[in-house]
Order: structure tokens, then C-alpha cells, then sequence
């Protein structure tokens, strides 16, 4: 059986180029309901270029922290693949 963190890499893994999805989605779907924080606590921590984590926003549709270079590089690369307007 998969841990949950493995589970939301998977999931993660499969956002399409051009969408998004809520940290608190990714949790329910991981099987975690109310577990949003700790999708954001293991997409912090991801460095793994084939888990799109710049693809996961909150849930009022802000964009949020990103590992890689802070909101204003998360915003570039979601308005570059399509996902938000510039």
C-alpha cells in the first residue's frame, strides 16, 4: 500500500500542463480530507522536476509559496503553460 505522501506525489504527477489543483483537493483525492497543510508541507519539500508542484493552489484561488523561486516564479510558469492570465 502507498503512503499518502507517495499518493500525492502520483497525483500531483498527473495535473495536465494548463490546469491546477487545489492542495486540498490533492488531499481528499490522496485519501486525507482536511490534510491540505501537509500536501503543501511535501510540496515545499519537492524538488523532483516530474512532479509539477507549481500546478497546486489554494483553495481561493491565490497562488501561493513555490520552492523554486517564490510566488512570482510560480505565477510565470502557470501563465506560460496556460493555467491563470497574465
Amino acid at each position: 500500500m502507498k503512503t499518502f505522501a507517495e499518493r500525492v506525489r502520483d497525483i500531483v504527477r498527473k495535473i495536465p500542463k494548463g490546469k491546477t489543483m487545489t492542495y486540498g483537493t490533492v488531499a481528499t483525492l490522496a485519501g486525507a480530507p482536511g490534510a491540505a497543510r501537509a500536501v503543501g508541507t511535501l510540496m515545499a519539500a519537492n524538488f523532483d522536476p516530474k512532479i509539477p508542484c507549481h500546478r497546486v493552489i489554494r483553495s481561493d484561488g491565490t497562488i501561493g509559496e513555490y520552492n523554486r523561486g517564490g510566488p512570482k516564479a510560480k505565477r510565470a510558469l502557470l501563465i506560460k503553460e496556460g493555467a491563470i492570465r497574465g
